[in-house]
């Protein structure tokens, strides 16, 4: 069974503002894909806190899966995807391709994320949009390649074809 963490990036959620939607809905969505969700989080958007549970979450727990829910857009507070780049080792850039194009059939704000999909030893680490919606929505669009492209992060020597 994969094991997987779900990050909120949200100031005002930190803070206890905002009750978090996203999060919950990420979690809900994975366990229903047979994903269980060892880890939660809500941090503010700060990329040193970002970072932090990021590396924490791959190197220490060992995830398989890493996903964060905000900070993508255009904001001066977005960092979540530059605290992503300094963390990842391989970028993974059809992920986040397929998410703005499933996106683009919906909105043409979608043209504005700035997520990325990448790898940091062996786990895959995904930015998805803040809105609970987006989130679930660009999950979604990549849900179909997860445990394949997982399984090749970890090493599977089977062939693709």
């Amino acid at each position: 069974m994969l094991r997987a963490g779900v990050l909120t990036v949200s100031d005002r959620s930190s803070k206890g503002l905002r009750a978090d939607a996203s999060g919950p809905d990420l979690a809900r969505l994975l366990e229903s894909h047979g994903v269980m969700v060892a880890w939660t989080a809500v941090c503010p958007d700060d990329e040193i806190e970002i970072r932090k549970v990021l590396v924490t979450w791959s190197d220490d727990n060992r995830a398989d899966l890493i996903l964060t829910t905000g900070g993508t857009g255009l904001s001066p507070r977005d960092v979540t995807p530059e605290a992503a780049m300094s963390v990842i080792d391989r970028v993974i850039p059809g992920m986040a391709e397929a998410m703005r194009a499933a996106s683009m059939k919906k909105t043409p704000h979608a043209m504005l994320s700035r997520a990325i999909a990448g790898v940091r030893g062996r786990t895959l680490i995904i930015n998805l949009p803040g809105s609970p919606k987006g989130a679930k929505e660009n999950l979604e669009a990549v849900m179909p390649a997860l445990e394949h492209a997982i399984a090749k992060i970890q090493g599977d020597p089977s062939e693709c074809a």
